[in-house]
């Protein structure tokens, strides 16, 4: 793999693909419950599939669709993680900005991506729906986000903050 394929890691965009994977991931978690507790019926990424592109859902032996439907959503979470890895400092450094973000995203797809390629999941009153989907989109951007920063000292007497800040700007 060589130097490079190790450092890919340290790149803001290669943490922001990781924290936006596990994002998707957590985001599958709270839709087994939504799912379970009847909030929803079927998820964005299914229903991307199945109604907007089926030809690529159609290549995909059925007994893998499950699997392949979720490797496309923590794809597009990586994606997106990698995206808010390059958003500004200073509007990462803010604790709501995460969670905006994944409200955001969410907005897109159920105001833009959804209604554009005629997905059924763009029509009708689904008030519980689309607030379950806003939740873990949410949760999604409190995964993608800044960790909150300690204010405690270390060994040596200074704030940690103040290290931090000098190397942020």
């Amino acid at each position: 793999m060589g130097d490079k394929g190790r450092n890919v890691l340290r790149r803001p965009w290669g943490q922001g693909a990781v924290r936006g994977a596990v994002g998707a991931m957590a985001m599958t978690g709270m839709r087994q419950l939504e799912v379970g507790m009847g909030a929803i019926e079927r998820t964005p990424p299914e229903a991307l599939l199945r109604e907007g592109v089926p030809a690529i859902l159609r290549s995909v032996p059925k007994h893998r669709r499950v699997a392949a439907i979720e490797l496309m959503h923590w794809g597009y979470g990586a994606v997106a993680g990698s995206v808010y890895a390059l958003a500004p400092a200073a509007f990462r450094r803010h604790w709501l900005s995460g969670p905006l973000y994944g409200v955001l995203i969410w907005g897109a797809f159920e105001f833009g991506l959804a209604p554009l390629l005629g997905l059924a999941h763009a029509h009708g009153p689904r008030f519980q729906e689309r607030t379950a989907l806003l939740i873990d989109h949410a949760l999604f951007g409190v995964v993608v986000g800044e960790p909150p920063r300690t204010t405690g000292a270390d060994p040596r007497g200074r704030k940690k903050n103040q290290d931090r800040a000098a190397h942020d700007d």
